[in-house]
């Protein structure tokens, strides 16, 4: 009996566990990346994902790929932004409605709804960044990225 148990929790405690895999996103607000190309060597990277650092490394992960599919060697971030989508789960709503009816009456209703957060969510967290691409030697710039290192070390993020 133990043994299910501890076999249970583990499956429980890995199915927890689980993130999206890396790779595009299906459809607007779901998990993964979509780019945008701005300008020749300009592009917007979002990801989608349930962490802020998860999104942000798998958005410089895809600007990586982005600057090594188009023979250059390094990328730098123009702009970068985590929305985290803090106003989900909870506040209140007031709303007002009429109608007219066919007999002539009209009628008003007010209503009055609580949201309470109950239990855990699936927040979800947009990271949107800004690249230029470029090759050559990267400059000596804090927010210029080598692609080979960055997808080197992100790789598997």
């Amino acid at each position: 009996m133990m043994k299910w148990v501890a076999i249970s929790a583990l499956t429980f405690l890995g199915a927890c566990a689980t993130q999206a895999p890396y790779g595009p996103a299906a459809r607007d607000g779901s998990a993964g990346y979509s780019v945008l190309p701005i300008e020749n060597n300009r592009f917007r990277i979002t990801y989608t994902d349930t962490s802020v650092e998860l999104a942000r490394n798998r958005a410089l992960r895809r600007a990586a790929e982005i600057a090594l599919e188009r023979g250059d060697d390094w990328f730098q971030i123009v702009t970068a932004y985590s929305d985290t989508g803090e106003l989900a789960g909870g506040g209140s709503s007031v709303s007002i409605g009429g109608s007219g009816g066919s007999s002539g009456r009209t009628s008003i209703g007010v209503g009055v709804g609580i949201a309470l957060p109950l239990g855990s969510s699936s927040r979800s967290v947009e990271h949107v960044m800004e690249i230029v691409t470029a090759s050559g030697a990267k400059p000596d710039n804090p927010d210029a990225y080598d692609a080979s290192d960055v997808l080197a070390n992100l790789g598997g993020a």
